[in-house]
């Protein structure tokens, strides 16, 4: 029963990845889809660095980036010699390329801990960074390389032209990868990782080396970033510069920490939420603001990540307690989402009003239509959030009375 309990989620995940192609069978939804996909290896590879390690870095996208260059030139290369390669294998060549450059480059990083660490993988990241727009015949200059992945060897008559058979090849990848990783979590390298991280004083005291565990495991994370960025040049059939600058290796760090770095489901919870509201800059141009108030809201309230709130609950679902505190969040529910809706009310109107006041005071959101620049309209968006804000905030002794109830154990 306890084996069955832990392949449940597996199991779980199997069966989402074949069935959610079938309910959203758009195309913009099975390419989010895909994006996710190889999102969750980048984060997961970044979480055997932070979650497991102890190691906060800011260069991490450099592996995912050059492991999607030497994809893409791999592409190229097999497209153009006739090379009886399958493409399925392809992000295999990626994963090989982030544990090659992973390598040199960390065994300088990880002689250092901590904030020199820290340090250390920033000034790789944006060495390499400008590298890429210096080396214009690796690079490929502001343009980037283009492939094609449907010039190789075709594999039981997939030609990988439709999304769907991308979708399926990216999730492959993504299940095989994150059961190795997970696996790498159980063994006896990776408990040591868990010490380094916790104590590395008395790690060193008892005979291990941090140096050497912290560089094994920057290595097997460059390899598994590779294959994300593998994935990503597939997904795409292009890649720029910019996939090994500051921005990808701060968005996997948000992944990693809103998703909850301390949980191994954590960087794939925060993998679905980030590509979701990623998709957002379709709606709004004020994604990137929704994004900064969300992470400083779980640093602030909820440093475990969403994992961690989940996990939270785990006392009260063994005392069966669980019925004690929906109540309590329903009530809670209903002032928290007029506060929310009042927050996306005001940023909403104030990027109106900053940026697309050429295109007229008049808008339109959730289904009203109204003049942005009208007092009466901010006396009705103040009025809201207040309003709804201390409602809310009547809420919190009901729902703490709830939890002290739920985790009692006469709650059986």
């Amino acid at each position: 029963m306890n084996a069955l309990t832990r392949a449940l989620p597996w199991l779980g995940g199997i069966a989402a990845v074949l069935i959610l192609p079938h309910v959203f069978s758009s195309g913009a939804s099975i390419s989010i889809m895909s994006l996710i996909g190889f999102g969750i290896i980048f984060a997961l590879s970044y979480n055997i660095l932070l979650g497991q390690t102890g190691m906060l870095s800011f260069g991490h996208a450099v592996y995912y980036g050059l492991g999607g260059f030497i994809t893409a030139h791999a592409l190229n290369i097999i497209a153009g010699s006739k090379l009886p390669i399958p493409l399925p294998i392809v992000p295999l060549i990626g994963g090989i390329a982030g544990l090659v450059f992973a390598a040199p480059l960390g065994w300088v990083s990880t002689k250092r801990a901590g904030t020199a660490f820290s340090m250390i993988s920033l000034g790789v990241g944006e060495l390499v960074a400008a590298c890429a727009l210096i080396l214009r015949g690796f690079f490929g200059g502001e343009g980037g390389i283009s492939t094609s992945r449907t010039s190789v060897l075709q594999v039981f008559g997939w030609s990988f032209g439709p999304q769907i058979q991308v979708y399926y090849l990216i999730y492959a990848w993504c299940l095989i990868c994150a059961a190795l990783m997970y696996a790498f979590t159980q063994t006896p390298l990776g408990r040591i990782c868990n010490a380094v991280r916790d104590n590395p004083e008395r790690a060193e005291f008892v005979g291990y080396s941090t140096h050497m565990v912290r560089f094994l495991a920057f290595c097997i994370a460059g390899f598994f970033a590779g294959v994300a960025g593998g994935l990503a040049a597939i997904h795409y059939e292009i890649v720029t510069s910019g996939v090994v600058g500051a921005g990808p290796s701060g968005f996997v760090l948000l992944m990693t920490f809103i998703g909850g770095a301390g949980f191994f489901i954590g960087p794939v919870l925060g993998a679905i939420l980030m590509s979701a509201m990623e998709s957002l800059s379709d709606i709004t141009g004020a994604w990137l603001l929704y994004l900064g108030i969300l992470f400083i809201l779980m640093v602030m309230f909820a440093p475990g990540g969403l994992a961690g709130l989940l996990f939270m609950h785990r006392p009260a679902a063994n005392l069966r307690g669980l019925a004690k505190l929906a109540p309590a969040y329903l009530v809670a529910a209903i002032p928290g989402l007029g506060l929310f809706a009042g927050i996306v009310v005001l940023i909403e109107t104030s990027h109106h009003v900053l940026v697309k006041s050429s295109e007229g005071m008049q808008m339109r959101l959730l289904g009203l239509e109204y003049q942005a620049d009208a007092p009466l309209t901010w006396a009705l968006i103040a009025a809201l959030i207040v309003v709804t804000f201390l409602a809310f905030r009547r809420t919190w002794p009901w729902v703490a009375s709830a939890w002290s109830e739920a985790i009692k154990p006469e709650a059986r």
